[in-house]
């Protein structure tokens, strides 16, 4: 069973900076695409970025590209969100994603950590 826990999040001022951490465990994981996602309240849940195992194919939503960092330490188990810049917008529930390579459907979600800027 995989476990997902983040860690990071917190309240900072708009153009701010946090860094996400999200441990992985349980299965192995170079066999893992790794994801972010957030939901704002009354909001859908977005993809914010997402990454293979090599980092060679990495993607990032188009609100966020240019300010949010994915990267993944395969030694360490981890990926990070390095999010800069930050605006109020960014506002949300921040959840780590881990699904199988060969697979199209998120199978294993972290408990989600709260980043709240303030204006």
């Amino acid at each position: 069973q995989v476990r997902l826990v983040e860690s990071g999040g917190g309240l900072v001022q708009a153009g701010g900076s946090l860094r996400l951490s999200c441990a992985f465990s349980g299965r192995t994981f170079s066999n893992y695409y790794m994801s972010w996602f957030r939901q704002a309240p009354g909001n859908d849940r977005e993809k914010v970025g997402a990454i293979t195992w090599s980092g060679r194919y990495i993607y990032y939503a188009a609100s966020v590209k240019g300010r949010f960092t994915i990267s993944r330490d395969n030694a360490k188990n981890t990926v990070y969100l390095q999010m800069n810049s930050l605006k109020p917008e960014d506002t949300a529930v921040y959840y780590c994603a881990a699904r199988q390579t060969s697979a199209t459907t998120y199978d294993y979600w972290g408990q989600g950590t709260q980043v709240t800027i303030s204006s």
